[in-house]
């Protein structure tokens, strides 16, 4: 099994910048689903305000790493942390972004209303108004540029407007780790590079770690600190420069790969599957054209 091993602290240790525990940290985390082994030996150590792109084909454990960090999934071996304890369901330091689902029209519910259930959606019964919670629906929806929709049904919405919502609900317990599985998919390109524009400033100004699921990394390639390669024979983690090369992903796939840079741009041909051999080669400042 080829891998990379990102060497971290124990899980009491503070991020380098001191200001606290690690956002993520796996040490020697293995995930198997029966006799079937997924991924093992991974250590990550994710700091705060630190985007890491998670890529590889389908079925390598991309989503499954989500499930872990959102405690959905137990690994098979090794420890898990999230702002330094161990993950657990609904733990308020993590966000969740899924992928964009178009909402119909039949969904009554409006654009604060699908906002507001991050705040409170997880108790029962018909949320309490109240002024506090009012204003922080208010707050978020400006944080993603939603408010002149505030009040429009969701299903009226676009694509790119309900991904900007589910980024506001998301952000609405001022997570530490935002999780996101290919929220992209199926926006055009303006939308995507304003899902991008909101997450890279999250981790600017308020230091939440991103770990970003996705097949396409020239959407984000601007935003990436690291990469985290996955495939069914092993791993590796490093920055882009490191990891997305012809070798690297030769050695990954046990088969000749192609990456191919274009400026600001990267196109990988070879690599086992649909999504890498044939996609929209995108460049990072919103412009893309299709190519095989």
């Amino acid at each position: 099994m080829t891998q990379q091993r990102y060497s971290s602290p124990a899980a009491d240790e503070v991020a380098p910048d001191g200001s606290g525990p690690f956002a993520v940290e796996l040490v020697d985390a293995a995930l198997a689903y029966g006799a079937r082994t997924l991924w093992s030996g991974l250590t990550l150590a994710v700091e705060p305000g630190e985007f890491v792109a998670v890529l590889g084909p389908n079925g390598s454990g991309k989503t499954s790493l989500l499930k872990v960090l959102l405690g959905l999934v137990l690994v098979t071996r090794g420890s898990v942390s999230v702002a330094g304890s161990p993950v657990r369901r609904g733990n308020p330091d993590v966000g969740y972004i899924p992928q964009h689902r178009g909402l119909t029209s039949h969904v009554p519910l409006r654009a604060r209303d699908l906002v507001g259930l991050g705040i409170d959606g997880h108790r029962w019964g018909v949320p309490w108004p109240s002024r506090s919670r009012n204003a922080l629906v208010d707050r978020l929806l400006g944080q993603v540029g939603a408010s002149s929709y505030a009040d429009v049904p969701v299903g009226r919405l676009s694509g790119g407007e309900q991904q900007r919502l589910r980024v506001a609900h998301a952000l609405a317990t001022d997570p530490t780790v935002l999780l996101c599985d290919e929220p992209l998919l199926s926006l055009d390109l303006h939308h995507q590079r304003s899902v991008v524009d909101l997450l890279q400033r999250r981790t600017r100004e308020h230091g939440s770690a991103v770990i970003f699921v996705t097949h396409e990394i020239n959407p984000i390639l601007a935003a990436t600190d690291r990469v985290l390669y996955i495939t069914q024979g092993g791993f590796r983690l490093g920055d882009v420069d490191e990891v997305m090369t012809s070798e690297t992903l030769s050695e990954l796939y046990r088969s000749d790969v192609e990456v191919i840079r274009r400026g600001k741009r990267l196109i990988v041909v070879g690599a086992g599957d649909d999504e890498h051999s044939h996609h929209v080669d995108v460049d990072v400042d919103g412009r893309g054209k299709a190519v095989s």
